[in-house]
């Protein structure tokens, strides 16, 4: 299957980037090179893309795509390891990072990866492919309070307890295997009048099941500042996020490094000698057109936030 993906807030990414024609950039989330495709046409010869992806199909489609250009680096890893990374390929500091942290078309529509809750497939769900742990270990081995935090915790689910207490039920007669067990696990926990409306009952679960696999939350805090620590003066950070979690960690990440003063709020005068490290641009974040939803429904729950290195 083609390594599609529709690239979100692509226009106001690139504004946002302020791209400079010598400077380095990062794409931690390669993907399909939607978004990179157009950083590396606003570089010269003497600028700099680097690419990172966890899914060796999408660093193949970007290698396709961006063949055309000699001056990007391809890195097989997970922008986790920004830090590492940068130190490996000798690269100091650079002007520019950009983080999309939707799951691609590809990966939603390829049944095989166990993604979306609308085709069945082995409970899978890694972005990374060379990884051992799965959907499938976190259905069938979690205990039902982990399972429980979990799916109420990342998937936002009111009928967690419920859900988890079924899968444990379930599996004890023979394991889960696939995406559509899961999902009549789903839809027993849920009553009827309320799988009626809004979005597929299965939506939450699955959020937070793919979250667990791919440690997606855990990982931002460190990766943000690890990035800002790599930030040339003026360069500029730029991250969508695709659900209230992610959003939550990223705008409270970039307030800390905006205003990480820890004096009591009474104190005439700053005391602690923490300065600001960043300013946010603009203050909230930047949320697709109503023509881009309309023409890419999967933007709908984008938002675009902005940090400048100080």
């Amino acid at each position: 299957m083609e390594f599609k993906h529709v690239s979100v807030l692509l226009n106001e990414c690139i504004d946002a980037l302020d791209i400079k024609e010598n400077g380095i950039y990062v794409d931690c989330t390669l993907g399909g090179a939607g978004h990179s495709s157009h950083i590396a046409s606003h570089l010269s010869k003497d600028g700099t893309l680097i690419g990172i992806d966890q899914d060796q199909d999408a660093l193949k489609a970007a290698k396709e795509r961006l063949k055309e250009f000699e001056n990007v680096k391809y890195v097989h890893n997970n922008f986790y390891n920004i830090d590492s990374i940068l130190n490996e390929l000798d690269i100091e500091k650079v002007d520019g990072i950009l983080m999309d942290l939707g799951v691609s078309s590809y990966q939603l529509d390829e049944a095989s990866r166990g993604f979306s809750y609308m085709h069945d497939a082995p409970l899978d769900m890694r972005m990374d492919r060379d990884s051992d742990f799965s959907a499938y270990e976190i259905i069938n081995n979690y205990s039902e309070e982990k399972l429980y935090k979990i799916i109420k915790d990342y998937g936002e689910e009111r009928f967690a307890k419920r859900i988890a207490n079924i899968i444990i039920n379930r599996r004890a007669e023979k394991p889960i295997e696939t995406t559509f067990e899961l999902v009549d696990i789903i839809k027993a926990a849920i009553p009827a009048r309320l799988r009626r409306d809004g979005p597929h009952p299965a939506k939450r679960t699955f959020q937070a099941i793919r979250i667990e696999v791919n440690s997606e939350l855990k990982i931002l805090n460190r990766t943000i500042e690890d990035g800002i620590n790599r930030l040339n003066k003026g360069g500029r950070m730029a991250i969508i996020t695709f659900h209230s979690l992610e959003d939550r960690i990223v705008k409270l990440k970039f307030r800390e490094l905006e205003n990480p003063c820890i004096c009591p709020k009474g104190f005439p005068i700053c005391a602690c000698g923490k300065s600001p490290v960043v300013k946010t641009m603009p203050k909230k974040g930047i949320i697709p057109t109503e023509k881009e939803i309309e023409e890419n429904p999967r933007s709908r729950s984008a938002k675009l936030r902005i940090i400048e290195k100080l």
